[in-house]
């Protein structure tokens, strides 16, 4: 762990609780926006100890996770899409909670936290498994293909994960009107993962082995 790093990190974590708090909060007119308050918990709480644990455990990996800077076009592309798609599924769901529009009966906002944080567990387990995880399209120095665990089931689990978490978010927020502009992240990632694989085949040795070995991408027996 070095000070830099440190710094870095908790700076973005600041300003990710910042930005989204403003995002839901401001549209919303009010503090008192339960669901709010509880996809801020789920997300940022465990944001921050696993955080906590990478800086000490894996600070390569905590490093490559807060680099952001996509080098080629077409995820650059994605990434700015689904940026979009945060900002306005925010946003609406704030205005659902101040204009009193149709809203999920808590129950089911509790539960969809449930799946959240179980999501969040399988996104710690895909941390675990590979190393190599970086934010941004790249193959690293030494880097293997991963084929046990989540990677024997799909080929992307990390995305698969992140599927369930930000479908999850504007159920949490009790918003269905929300949900409709979060279903754009399955065609999202779609894309990036197409890109994605072509570069795979190119740079990573014995990728092309693996895609033959495990069919599915994204979700088992679909896609």
């Amino acid at each position: 762990m070095t000070l830099k790093l440190f710094i870095s990190a908790i700076i973005k974590f600041i300003l990710g609780v910042a930005l989204v708090g403003l995002l839901i909060f401001l549209p919303a007119g009010s503090l008192s926006f339960f669901n709010g308050w509880l996809l801020m918990g789920i997300l940022f709480i465990p944001m921050f100890f696993a955080g906590i644990v990478m800086m000490f455990k894996n600070p390569d990996l905590l490093k490559s996770r807060l680099n952001a800077k996509e080098k080629r076009g077409e995820q650059s592309l994605v990434i700015n899409w689904s940026g979009l798609m945060f900002v306005a599924g925010f946003i609406v769901a704030g205005l659902n909670f101040r204009f009193n529009l149709y809203t999920l009966p808590k129950g089911v906002s509790v539960g969809m936290a449930v799946v959240f944080l179980v999501a969040y567990i399988l996104y710690a387990e895909v941390l675990r498994e590979n190393t190599y995880l970086s934010r941004t399209i790249e193959v690293q120095e030494n880097q293997k293909v991963i084929d046990t665990g989540l990677y024997g089931i799909v080929r992307h689990p990390m995305y698969s994960v992140t599927l369930l978490l930000f479908l999850s978010m504007p159920l949490v927020l009790g918003s269905v009107y929300s949900f409709l502009i979060f279903l754009a992240y399955p065609f999202i990632i779609a894309k990036r993962i197409k890109d994605e694989e072509i570069f795979l085949e190119k740079e990573l040795d014995g990728y092309v082995k693996y895609k033959q070995k495990v069919k599915y991408r994204l979700i088992p027996f679909i896609w």
